[in-house]
């Protein structure tokens, strides 16, 4: 006689699949394959909201034809014998989440830019049998240019198909007590085996989160929000004020006006003001990736020393951790809730 999980097995229909989404990478560090990547990346609406015929003269022109082969060594720097670090990553939550939610979910791995983009796996799931679908979007903080465009190649999927999955999604979650708990455990690990900062010498903490336009949060984006939720809450969980964890904004693309302060003109500024020792997280990066390992690691770190200060820290906090996986097992327990009953909900 079979169980309900066991009739659940044998029957496709019945097991949701989550589907973990992180940006995307090149596939390799070489100018083509970042042209490539680049290309698709920066032709998406939401993330420059410019109209075609004013931006794509100014990317095949101008953007394009250079910007890869400037940007190939930091690529190349940050490479891995398993790739980029963010597909590394992400394929090492995904199979670690499968592990958490065992045989009545199905995990798979989707890139909203490059391989494996979203399309082709929801094909391979529902030519499996899978007709429940749960988006979890790797970001932390919503905005449009991230989350937003996401939950859009989902739309776009179930608009050219007259039979499509049941979908729910995961919108963001930037005060989930889970993903708090796993940036605070990183900070805390890092400061037991160097000590914490000594904030009454004039020691800081930085928070710095990936910058969006001006404009967008002008139009009403909630993004800068959710970014202080999130310092918030980490604040509250490690009894630091906002003088101790400040909030800045860093990856500028371009000329307009951007969410501020800028991260690489803190670093500068606060080593010139006199801070020695600067610890830096990046909360909205659930994989490291070119923005944390070459741009805060290294071309941060480098303007701090230069200008004066001696101890500079990334602390990473996400990756293969126990929390980042945590994190992702409690907001797909809770999208789950109705289509799965796990062993310790019965």
């Amino acid at each position: 006689m079979l169980t309900e999980d066991d009739e659940k097995s044998e029957n496709p229909a019945e097991i949701p699949v989550v589907l973990l989404v992180n940006l995307g990478t090149p596939e390799s560090p070489s100018p083509s394959d970042i042209r490539r990547f680049l290309r698709e990346f920066l032709s998406d609406r939401r993330v420059i909201e410019l109209h075609p015929l004013i931006w794509k003269p100014v990317l095949e022109g101008v953007i394009l034809p250079f910007r890869p082969s400037r940007v190939a060594p930091n690529y190349r720097s940050i490479w891995t014998e398993h790739g980029s670090p963010l597909m590394a990553y992400s394929i090492a939550q995904a199979e670690s989440l499968s592990e958490l939610l065992g045989s009545q979910a199905k995990v798979a791995l989707a890139m909203r830019y490059g391989k494996p983009s979203i399309e082709s796996v929801l094909d391979e799931m529902f030519a499996k049998g899978h007709r429940r679908v749960l988006l979890l979007p790797a970001y932390p903080q919503y905005a449009a240019s991230s989350a937003g465009t996401v939950t859009d190649a989902l739309a776009r999927y179930i608009l050219k198909r007259r039979n499509h999955m049941e979908v729910r999604t995961i919108r963001s979650f930037p005060t989930e007590p889970a993903y708090i708990e796993a940036l605070a455990h990183a900070i805390e690990e890092d400061w037991a085996r160097r000590g914490r900062p000594d904030f009454a010498s004039g020691d800081k903490f930085l928070a710095s989160f990936h910058s969006i336009p001006q404009k967008m949060h002008d139009a009403g984006d909630p993004y800068k929000q959710e970014c202080m939720a999130t310092a918030n809450a980490l604040r509250a969980r490690l009894n630091l004020d906002e003088d101790q964890l400040l909030v800045t904004f860093q990856s500028v693309f371009g000329p307009a006006k951007w969410l501020g302060p800028a991260t690489i003109d803190t670093v500068a500024e606060l080593a010139r003001s006199g801070a020695r020792r600067l610890d830096v997280i990046c909360p909205g990066f659930m994989t490291d990736c070119l923005e944390t390992v070459d741009e805060i690691a290294k071309l941060n770190r480098d303007a701090f020393l230069e200008a004066g200060g001696t101890d500079f820290t990334y602390i990473p906090w996400g990756n293969a951790s126990t929390g980042a996986v945590d994190t992702l097992g409690a907001l797909a327990r809770r999208g789950l809730a109705g289509w799965v009953n796990f062993p310790d909900e019965a």
